[in-house]
């Protein structure tokens, strides 16, 4: 079967998450209700990808034991996936809630680095991958060039496919403008395109706006926390509002914001249908414990609820 959707992950990590009563320093801190997930980037979006129905593949740098221990959770997950080796060790994240808070801690290492001809056989493998939508997602490791994923963009656009980008910093700056189909973007990290804080609602639809027409991608998606998102094209501007959920956890909630507007896109929705999709995802994400753990009967739900409120006006 022709996978619709192969992602791509070159720092993806081992994320354990867990619990504790308060989080105080120099204390010996005893957790409780841990669990292990696969993580990074890309192997958020293809595992929410999945439980909407996308077919999808994950393309992954892993090395060493806790690569091992990856590979073994991307198993029992039931993911589609391909390893390319290297030579360092794939990283492990740490993610706390502090029951007496009620904060979460969020501890990621910068993950091993790659040398020169592990990342070119990730573009090498771009090059023969079989897809229609190729979506990188996450930080670039050590040794990997910030002008990497706009290689990537080049290569997939150049082979007819579309490309979907979301990452941060330099790797950001760099891949725009390179053929991307689809950018996603926190609103920090737009403010981080643009130079300058854009708290207004016409600020951020001016300069998004601007974006697509200086040909930085065909489509943007900013998601803007508990304020909603927005898509932007050529045609105009789509947004929806937030759903207001317990918060859990917020780790990989944006990976499932995507995941969920690249199957809307890929299944041929409408700009609205595919963001209401997107939106229902991440809310559904937001509103469990671990790393982008969703269930499609939350989705589904979230998303007749978005639906029903943009019919209504409200």
């Amino acid at each position: 079967m022709r996978p619709r959707i192969v992602t791509l992950t070159l720092n993806p990590a081992v994320d354990m998450a867990c619990m504790a009563t308060a989080v105080k320093p120099t204390h010996k801190i005893r957790t409780f209700d841990e669990r292990v997930d696969p993580g990074g980037g890309g192997i958020n979006v293809a595992r929410v990808a999945q439980v909407l129905g996308g077919e999808v593949h994950a393309l992954i740098l892993t090395g060493g034991a806790t690569g091992r221990m990856l590979e073994e959770l991307l198993d029992a997950a039931g993911l589609p996936w391909q390893g390319l080796p290297i030579r360092g060790r794939t990283r492990i994240s740490l993610n706390v809630h502090d029951r007496q808070s009620g904060l979460e801690y969020r501890f990621v290492p910068e993950g091993p680095h790659v040398e020169e001809q592990e990342w070119r056989g990730a573009l090498d493998l771009l090059r023969r991958v079989d897809a229609e939508w190729i979506v990188a997602s996450g930080s670039l490791p050590r040794g990997v060039p910030a002008d990497f994923y706009g290689q990537a963009a080049g290569i997939a656009t150049g082979r007819g496919q579309k490309f979907v980008l979301d990452t941060s910093g330099a790797a950001l700056r760099t891949a725009i403008g390179h053929g991307i189909a689809l950018l996603k973007c926190s609103l920090g990290e737009l403010e981080f395109l643009i130079g300058r804080e854009l708290r207004d609602r016409p600020a951020q639809e001016r300069e998004v706006a601007a974006l697509i027409r200086s040909g930085a991608a065909g489509m943007i998606a900013i998601s803007l926390g508990r304020e909603g998102a927005l898509l932007a094209t050529r045609e105009g501007i789509t947004r929806l509002a937030a759903i207001a959920v317990q918060e859990r956890s917020t780790v990989g909630a944006g990976d499932s914001f995507l995941a969920g507007l690249v199957v809307g896109l890929a299944q041929g929705m409408s700009d609205q249908e595919a963001l209401a999709l997107a939106v229902a995802a991440g809310t559904a994400a937001v509103g469990s414990y671990g790393t982008a753990q969703v269930h499609r009967d939350d989705i589904d739900a979230l998303y007749r609820q978005l639906r029903a409120t943009a019919a209504s006006g409200a």
